[in-house]
């Protein structure tokens, strides 16, 4: 099969484009030909070897985390899918090696979901890492009708989905991004504020109470701003910031799970819930995506098709 692979730590520059073997397949998993892959920070930080700590990696590996695609055999005790069933899952394994920059990757079942089918192949590659994290992030500190939610980076892959989220929970939500962005913020039922110097005070004028609750997918000072905010320092969720646990808040490492990816899947269905692709690159160009996603100037997903 074609796929990307990198023989060493470093930029996009070590990313080759290339012929390797297909993938084995253990009993608890499922082999998907990839119709897409979704591109998100963590990947070129896996590759860059900003992760070795706490995860390991084999050379050369394949990097990717997300998929959507089409079941082309089942292991020998994978029941809960059947050949031609449509998947898309978030494929974190214990080890990085074999991921979803090819044509085609080994799965565990605990990784996937059939695909909602609202969304393309581009949309439902771009749901489940980033839609996961929102959705596990929100639920750790019990979003629910009522609250006011302060959602940081709410433009960007994970934020645009936590906003959507939360909503459709029935929160009232305040996102921070640039002002161009604002408007993309409103269509989806949030109210927009800069971020930067003055963000505490901005949130005050929108919300003179306070807030209930809060997420956090930037780092710098968000977890500070946000419990100067809150009515309970506990209720906020952060994703970058490891510290926010010092502080009596939760840090959140997302985690595969069939059951919250088919409640994203459901709200995709259901309407509440869209996708929005920023950029669709060919797999040969994994590189590229890399540049475009470390930058972080990009509103809403970034997808790689397989032909």
């Amino acid at each position: 099969m074609r796929a990307i692979t990198a023989d060493r730590y470093g930029g996009p520059e070590v990313l080759e484009f290339t012929e390797t073997a297909d993938p084995k397949i253990a009993p608890d998993a499922v082999l998907v030909r990839v119709k897409a892959a979704g591109v998100n920070p963590v990947d070129w930080k896996v590759v860059a070897g900003y992760l070795d700590p706490i995860m390991h990696a084999h050379f050369p590996l394949i990097p990717g985390w997300d998929v959507s695609g089409v079941v082309e055999a089942v292991g020998l005790d994978a029941t809960e899918f059947s050949v031609g069933d449509e998947v898309c899952g978030y494929v974190r394994k214990d080890e990085v090696q074999h991921g979803t920059f090819a044509e085609l990757v080994a799965a565990p079942v605990r990784t996937l979901a059939k695909k909602p089918s609202s969304l393309d192949w581009r949309q439902a590659a771009g749901l489940p890492l980033a839609g996961l994290t929102a959705h596990q992030s929100l639920a750790r500190i019990g979003v629910t009708r009522g609250d006011t939610v302060l959602v940081h980076a709410a433009a960007g892959g994970v934020g645009s989905f936590a906003v959507q989220i939360a909503v459709a929970l029935g929160a009232r939500v305040i996102g921070t991004a640039s002002e161009r962005n604002h408007d993309f913020l409103r269509s989806l039922g949030a109210e927009p504020v800069v971020y930067g110097d003055g963000l505490a005070e901005r949130v005050r004028e929108l919300a003179p109470d306070g807030i209930t609750a809060a997420v956090d997918y930037v780092g710098e000072d968000a977890v500070e701003v946000s419990q100067q905010l809150l009515t309970d320092r506990s209720r906020v969720a952060s994703v970058v910031d490891a510290s926010v646990t010092q502080r009596g808040g939760h840090h959140v490492w997302v985690r595969p799970s069939t059951t919250d990816l088919t409640d994203l899947g459901r709200l995709a269905d259901s309407g509440s819930l869209t996708v929005n692709v920023d950029h669709a690159l060919p797999l040969a160009e994994a590189g590229e995506a890399f540049r475009l996603s470390a930058e972080g100037r990009t509103r809403g997903k970034i997808v790689l098709e397989v032909d």
